[in-house]
């Protein structure tokens, strides 16, 4: 990975194809969950990844490139977010088009998914993505957050706890990645 990007900060644009199909859907994934639209989650990675490509120059080795890209994608959404009304609920888009955009067979699923991340914090929502479904070490997403690794840890295992005496009401744990 720190090749292409090296390839990259050298004006070889072609190497940053590579790094967008190797994250796109991974970051798609991670704006979807926090901002709960699907088109929003579309425009949001293709504005993350031109940011990525305007600021690779900024980019050292001291963290990994993940966690660097990632930390873009968490500072663009929080500012959509933030532009949202205030009263909004972060998810509540989500519902009206979810009958639409979904087959049935997998829409219960998502609809628990989605139930548990709506009864999250802003921060639980980001642990829980980074850690569980995008398999961060506790120091990359405290990079990303701007958070200790220790304090990140906590928060991960509150989270887990949190989630599961949920697990009786048909909800789910996450799980510990490898």
């Amino acid at each position: 990975m720190e090749q292409r990007v090296e390839k990259v900060q050298l004006g070889d644009i072609q190497a940053f194809t590579w790094i967008i199909r190797h994250f796109q859907r991974p970051i798609y994934l991670y704006c979807y969950y926090l901002l709960g639209n699907r088109e929003e989650a579309e425009d949001a990675a293709q504005e993350i990844f031109i940011r990525a490509l305007e600021r690779v120059g900024q980019y050292s080795a001291k963290v990994s490139f993940s966690a660097w890209l990632y930390t873009i994608a968490r500072n663009h959404c929080l500012d959509r977010i933030k532009q949202r009304n205030k009263g909004f609920r972060l998810l509540s888009i989500y519902r009206s088009h979810q009958q639409q955009a979904e087959c049935a067979e997998g829409s219960r699923y998502t609809e628990v998914v989605h139930e548990l991340l709506e009864k999250l914090s802003m921060e639980e929502r980001q642990i829980l993505l980074l850690r569980a479904l995008e398999e961060h070490s506790f120091e990359e997403i405290g990079t990303i957050m701007d958070l200790k690794p220790g304090a990140v840890r906590k928060k991960y295992e509150r989270l887990r706890k949190k989630l599961g005496r949920r697990q009786n009401s048909g909800g789910m744990i996450a799980h510990e990645p490898r």
